[in-house]
């Protein structure tokens, strides 16, 4: 309009190419000698970091939680300190054994007549308090929330008097006869017939030791298998989900939950699918996810109701036609879903494949990833040795640009 040259458009820079991940060995722990054989109580069951990333916890087949924490970088380490650091900050973690314990000892059900393993199916980690870590542990059927903090080792240090200076008549060294009393060198009075010889230990504490206290223990809950434990936004409950049910429970009460999800049908005979994990949303404290034996995920939000039987939303991936086969409801099954961090997107995976969802958008999934397709002229053969009914899990980074899940070796 005033006759001044419009500026001309800039482009944006393209995007960088994404560097190639470099996976290298970092570190082992438990490695076994030449010739040994694994214990199957030893065999690693559940892994799970914290939130922040600086801690791990191991769980096996023995019951046994094992934590570890990193070493090479603090908590609290402000960006200026950092800087100064005499190493990149994009060096490989390292960790170190912190401490053990036995989590859950093996049980028998005497009204059902069943054995209750110790084997350790999932651990989570909550909101850490005044220093000390807290943690969900559960078998497959009970749940326990355990405390690790540091005490300090209480330890008699010295005594207030020395008895090497007591003189031989019994009278404590230094001190003077004042009427019918003795004074003792530490300012007490001691009084005709007393010890003499009396000392009060001195008690210190020195040196400090990570110990495990169970808080609390959630059982009798579960009549099936416990696959899922989820702690919510709001740090004041969680979710246990098997089978058939999934229940909300507070932290602090042991004795009572709530059913909020319950797919068991009056007739046994009707059931046609069941729950197969269940994970709290990162940030909404309403809203949770439970995936299914069909390979569908429900999308749950617990203001619209207290029993939740109906979803929110709905993600299934509709087979093509003339593709069903006997193995179709096999491989779709899901055996575990995760939220990203910003709960935008769903990551399920199946025998065949793993998924990304995304949670505005219920038509099917926003990329397919072929983990096993190698196996699919194989399904046979894998369904006669069982190997079909394997359950893997999947994790998403914290930057949400990767994906991991596991497969066969």
């Amino acid at each position: 309009m005033n006759g001044a040259a419009a500026p001309e458009p800039t482009e944006a820079p393209a995007p960088s190419p994404q560097v190639p991940l470099d996976w290298r060995f970092s570190q082992v722990f438990g490695e076994r000698g030449a010739g040994e054989d694994v214990q199957d109580v030893d065999i690693i069951s559940a892994i799970e970091f914290n939130k922040s990333g600086h801690h791990l916890a191991t769980g096996d087949r023995g019951g046994r939680v094992v934590l570890f924490e990193r070493t090479d970088a603090k908590d609290h380490v402000s960006r200026k300190d950092a800087e100064k650091a005499d190493y990149s900050i994009s060096r490989h973690p390292e960790f170190r054994y912190k401490t053990e314990f036995q989590s859950h000892e093996p049980e028998f059900d005497y009204l059902k007549s069943l054995e209750i393993e110790e084997k350790i199916n999932k651990i989570k980690w909550c909101q850490e308090t005044n220093g000390a870590s807290f943690l969900l542990s559960t078998n497959d059927k009970t749940i326990k929330f355990w405390k690790v903090q540091e005490k300090k080792v209480k330890k008699i240090c010295e005594m207030n008097m020395n008895p090497s200076n007591a003189p031989a008549n019994g009278s404590p060294a230094g001190s003077t006869m004042c009427g019918s009393s003795a004074r003792t060198p530490n300012g007490g009075i001691l009084k005709p017939g007393g010890l003499p010889l009396l000392r009060l230990p001195v008690v210190t504490s020195q040196e400090t030791s990570l110990a495990a206290n169970c808080r609390r223990v959630y059982a009798h809950a579960h009549d099936y298998h416990i696959n899922s434990i989820s702690n919510n936004s709001d740090g004041e409950t969680f979710i246990s989900a098997d089978d058939l049910r999934i229940n909300l429970w507070n932290l602090e009460i042991s004795n009572q939950s709530f059913n909020i999800v319950d797919v068991k049908p009056t007739n046994m005979e009707d059931l046609t699918e069941v729950i197969t994990s269940a994970e709290f949303h990162p940030s909404h404290c309403n809203t949770l996810a439970y995936s299914s034996s069909k390979g569908s995920i429900r999308l749950v939000d617990l203001r619209q109701s207290a029993l939740c039987d109906t979803h929110s939303k709905l993600f299934e991936q509709h087979e093509a036609p003339g593709s069903r086969s006997f193995f179709t409801e096999i491989i779709a099954s899901i055996s575990d879903i995760k939220f990203s961090m910003d709960g935008r997107h769903i990551l399920s995976r199946d025998y065949m494949t793993l998924k990304l969802w995304d949670v505005n958008m219920d038509s099917g999934p926003v990329a397919t990833f072929q983990v096993h397709e190698y196996l699919r002229p194989k399904l046979c053969d894998l369904y006669e040795n069982d190997s079909i009914f394997d359950k893997f899990e999947c994790c998403q980074s914290g930057d949400g640009l990767r994906v991991a899940t596991g497969s066969y070796r």
